[in-house]
């Protein structure tokens, strides 16, 4: 008997035959060839369905959603509070920012939709519809079980900037930390301060709980920041006015063609569905506005006898000064004019512009 040194695995059936001292037939070679033929082409086909995959992924959806968002280290960096910082921090959360929009739970049921007494930044369950799981605007208060005691202050800075919570989270992008990174050192340095000087709400609310796929894709939004952010020349009206609006009229940005052009549709508690509006000098914006109405209006929530949807956070944008909202006007009418007619009046028609159902959108 022939005793082989090596196990046959691996070789070709006419090394086999061979071995044993057998002959082989046509047959056997031949498929033995078609098998290994048959494993290289599957072998390909696999490794070209990876390629494919991963330039997919790359040019699409991007890694993140698999191996987690961007974030860089935290800092032990605190923000002295002085009268100044305290004044500057209150005139953003309280009026900008709209800090108190989402963090405060209101009344609906009046216009302005002003906080639920007691319950200033003791955040909440946020009332959208639509929304791809539960989102919860956290408590801010610095009590030190349900809100904000506990947090250093590079967490709040990095949460408010970057998207990224106290607990190392993903913060589902409705909180516009893609917009809020522009805000300049300063600025977080001054929220920050008057965050920790408010009376501490005792308010126990559930974590964010975002569903599949959303919850993976969400871990592409947040990006750190590495470099100081300046201040902006607040002499500067038109500077001020950009920094301003930049910050505080997301809404009407929503659709990237048209900045500032409108088209974000929104559904909650106000009462009827709304869609933001077009606030640039185009006639089917708010070429008619002079300063004097566009006070008027961020200051009431009408213009003229139309009432506006207490979405529209005229209850904050009330505490900000005439100075300012003459800049946010003046900055507004630099912008390129879009053509893309809102009225939250008429029934809702589909508009090709925004790819939105809003009010007047078949007249687009």
């Amino acid at each position: 008997m022939i005793r082989l040194k090596r196990p046959l695995t691996g070789w070709n059936t006419q090394s086999r035959c061979v071995a044993v001292g057998v002959g082989c037939t046509n047959s056997q070679i031949n498929g033995e060839r078609l098998v290994t033929k048959t494993r290289k082409i599957l072998l390909l086909t696999f490794g070209g369905i990876c390629l494919l995959l991963a330039v997919a992924i790359t040019f699409t959806i991007g890694w993140r959603p698999f191996i987690g968002p961007r974030k860089r280290a935290l800092t032990d960096r605190h923000f002295e509070s002085t009268p100044e910082r305290l004044a500057r921090g209150r005139y953003l959360v309280q009026g900008l920012l709209g800090c108190e929009s989402c963090h405060s739970p209101k009344q609906w049921s009046t216009h302005g939709a002003p906080n639920v007494p007691g319950m200033e930044l003791a955040g909440q369950i946020l009332p959208l519809a639509g929304l791809p799981g539960t989102v919860v605007a956290p408590n801010l208060t610095p009590d030190p079980e349900t809100g904000s005691g506990t947090w250093t202050d590079d967490q709040i800075a990095r949460s408010i900037r970057e998207g990224i919570g106290h607990d190392d989270r993903t913060i589902f992008p409705m909180m516009p930390y893609d917009v809020y990174r522009t805000l300049s050192d300063d600025d977080v340095a001054a929220v920050v301060v008057f965050l920790r000087s408010i009376p501490p709400v005792h308010n126990p609310l559930p974590k964010t709980k975002i569903k599949f796929p959303v919850n993976y894709l969400v871990r592409g939004a947040p990006e750190p920041i590495t470099e100081p952010v300046h201040s902006v020349n607040l002499n500067d009206a038109l500077e001020r006015g950009k920094y301003m609006a930049t910050l505080g009229c997301g809404c009407h940005r929503a659709v990237e063609k048209i900045p500032y052009g409108g088209g974000e549709t929104l559904s909650g508690p106000w009462g009827a569905t709304v869609t933001s509006a077009n606030i640039t000098q185009d006639p089917s914006g708010i070429s008619y506005y002079d300063d004097a109405l566009f006070i008027k209006t961020l200051r009431t929530g009408y213009v003229g006898a139309r009432q506006l949807s207490s979405i529209m956070p005229f209850g904050e944008f009330q505490n900000l000064t005439d100075d300012d909202l003459k800049a946010i006007f003046a900055y507004l009418k630099t912008v390129p004019a879009a053509k893309h007619r809102v009225d939250n009046t008429l029934p809702a028609t589909y508009c090709k512009i925004c790819k939105h159902m809003h009010g007047a959108g078949d007249q687009n």
